[in-house]
This record gives structure tokens, C-alpha cells and sequence, in this order.
């Protein structure tokens, strides 16, 4: 069995955006040469996620809108994390909400997905940089 590892980095522009990653994951899976196996995909911060679902704009919004009503950014002092001198709690708890991987059958050297599902990097405390693992495994 082979293993392959990349690193993604990103720094998003915005506090938060979902960042549709599925090309990149497709260009590590082709430089991988593994043909049969599992491409894990995860966050590497506790403040992003990666997910899976459609690229679909109305639906991006309806993830922003819920997230911030389930943990709005704002009174900053709602939150105990945020005493450190932290302002960040409530991104910690949307990626806990969005996930902080994914895995991928892959078949036939392609990632194996339903319908218009593809892979997204959820940031939630933006503007510095951060990196998404991306680890296939197979022959």
C-alpha cells in the first residue's frame, strides 16, 4: 500500500468563506498515482473545518446565516474562551459544528462522490494563514 501527504495553506481575505478545495484535492490524488484507496481531508486549526456538499451560493449563505444565529460572533464577551484576550470563541464552536475532516473513497484514481458533492475548507476566524491536510492512501 502506497501513502501520499500535501499540505494545503490558505489565508482567507474575510473572518469567514468557504473555500471550494476539491481541485486541489483532485491535483494530490492525480500526484499520489494511487488508483485505489481513501483520501483523508482535514483542518489543521481549531477554528476551520473542511466539509462536504454542493457549491451552491444560496446554500453558502444559509451556512453563514444559521452558524452565526447558533454562535454569533458578537458580544464578544458572551463567551469564556474570549477572556484569554481571545476573540474567537464562537469560530471554535462553528467548526465544531462543520467538522474537521472528511473522507473520500477513491476508485479508478478518481474521488468517488455522490451527486454534486465536493470538498470545502470552512474558515471561521480568517486573515492568517492556515493548512488543510490532505493524506491519500492505497495502491
Amino acid at each position: 500500500m502506497k501513502s501520499y501527504r500535501k499540505e494545503l495553506w490558505f489565508n482567507t481575505p474575510a473572518r469567514r468563506a468557504f473555500v471550494n478545495i476539491t481541485p486541489q484535492v483532485e491535483a494530490a490524488l492525480a500526484d499520489s498515482g494511487i488508483r485505489e484507496g481513501l483520501a483523508l481531508v482535514n483542518a489543521m486549526h481549531i477554528s476551520a473545518s473542511v466539509f462536504i456538499n454542493d457549491d451552491e451560493p444560496g446554500l453558502h449563505q444559509d451556512y453563514e446565516t444559521w452558524l452565526e444565529r447558533l454562535a454569533p460572533h458578537e458580544p464578544i464577551g458572551q463567551y469564556r474562551h474570549n477572556d484569554t484576550g481571545e476573540d474567537n470563541a464562537d469560530a471554535h464552536i462553528k467548526r465544531q459544528i462543520m467538522g474537521r475532516e472528511v473522507v473520500v473513497a477513491v476508485t479508478e484514481g478518481r474521488l468517488d462522490f455522490g451527486p454534486w458533492e465536493q470538498i470545502f475548507y470552512g474558515e471561521f476566524d480568517g486573515m492568517r494563514r492556515k493548512r488543510v491536510l490532505v493524506k491519500i492512501i492505497g495502491d
